[in-house]
């Protein structure tokens, strides 16, 4: 922060939360069946983990990541002819009839719902042309997103050996996907349905995710099988404002493994709002302008997550006790600095709602002054 500034204490809210301290991950309650397991908060807090940085196959929640290629290199409403290499690849499928139109986002639904290899490898062929070229997209995303423990060789998640990735970027990807709303919207859906080869008859879709329909909260994701990869399965719940995403391989009883890690992480984390909806205003003196004060604001609304029994959440104001003309609208002038206790948990701008133009008269700071008093 500049020279010149000073702290002004704002306001003191002490929010007393009814739940426990938060567990570290060794010696953690939590037990799971699967043999890699994470629980991440949506700001990518690891909660819990179980030899979570070993590189495993990921089966159909492949998927995440094909949606998320497709969605951010597409329109929904984009038309798909279907080819024929297409139509009768292993495992999962909705039939897909060549030469049959649908459009990307119908054939996301089939993707994401039903775990459609058919429809997997109708996405890649139209986005990329060919499963390498598309395979390529879904390595680069990876490579963008920091994931260096992940590789992709197909679009459906069929086993190969340069396909794997680990439960904790399993979880890194999905709490990056689960923040576009298009892919947040298909994945939380429990049924739908799409045409058929244009024929009157639809094809109903169901979401294999059984959490969608037994746990409180539950916004997605994917789930994966083969006998290679075992039971895979990527969840995502949301209560109170508090986002959690949980990742399984490998594993036996991956529904309860779920609501476990997913039970432990809503006990122990609420969300604690910052700023309204509204945010935050205030006005400062500003010396030789046309205006004698300046109008800020920092934008809201503004919120966190955190974990532990008794927090003391404190406003710090940082900015100049006056300010010199001319001020360009949205020009930053301070902050706005959260505490919990003396931990800094979030900052937000403060910046000029509108500009102001420097007094065509020059005006000394003790004619400002005198004026200010209305004394001038």
């Amino acid at each position: 922060m500049c020279k010149g500034f000073v702290r002004v204490m704002a306001g003191m809210l002490c929010v007393l939360l009814a739940m426990g301290e938060l567990c570290p991950v060794k010696g953690t309650a939590v037990g799971v069946s699967a043999a890699s397991a994470v629980l991440m908060d949506g700001e990518g807090r690891i909660l819990y983990e179980k030899d979570a940085n070993t590189r495993r196959p990921m089966a159909s929640t492949t998927k995440i990541m094909t949606a998320l290629v497709v969605i951010e290199n597409c329109s929904l409403s984009e038309r798909v002819i279907i080819p024929k290499e297409a139509v009768g690849v292993e495992g999962s499928s909705v039939y897909l009839v060549a030469n049959e139109t649908l459009t990307v986002e119908q054939l996301l639904y089939a993707l994401m719902l039903a775990s459609a290899n058919d429809a997997a490898t109708a996405l890649a062929l139209y986005v990329s042309g060919s499963i390498e070229a598309f395979a390529l997209r879904m390595n680069e995303k990876a490579a963008a997103l920091g994931l260096t423990d992940t590789a992709f060789a197909n679009p459906h998640g069929l086993d190969h050996e340069n396909h794997y990735t680990t439960a904790k970027e399993l979880a890194l990807l999905t709490a990056y996907a689960m923040k576009n709303e298009a892919f947040r919207t298909i994945v939380s859906t429990v049924k739908t349905t799409i045409p058929m080869n244009g024929t009157p008859q639809g094809r109903w879709l169901t979401n294999h995710n059984r959490l969608l329909r037994s746990y409180k909260g539950c916004i997605g994701v994917k789930t994966g099988f083969t006998k290679r990869s075992g039971r895979c399965l990527v969840s995502a719940a949301v209560r109170d404002g508090v986002l959690l995403i949980a990742v399984t391989l490998q594993a036996s009883d991956d529904w309860n493994d779920h609501k476990a890690m997913l039970d432990y992480g809503f006990s122990t984390l609420t969300r604690v709002s910052l700023l309204p909806e509204w945010g935050w205003e205030a006005t400062v003196p500003l010396v030789g302008g046309e205006a004698e004060f300046l109008h800020c604001c920092a934008d809201g609304p503004l919120a966190v997550t955190l974990s532990g029994k008794d927090h003391e959440i404190r406003t710090v104001i940082e900015m100049r006790r006056f300010y010199f003309a001319p001020i360009a609208e949205g020009q930053v002038i301070g902050e706005l600095v959260f505490y919990d206790g003396d931990t800094e948990i979030a900052r937000q701008d403060i910046y000029a709602v509108s500009s102001r133009e420097a007094r065509k008269e020059k005006q000394t700071f003790w004619e400002w002054l005198l004026s200010l008093l209305g004394m001038g």
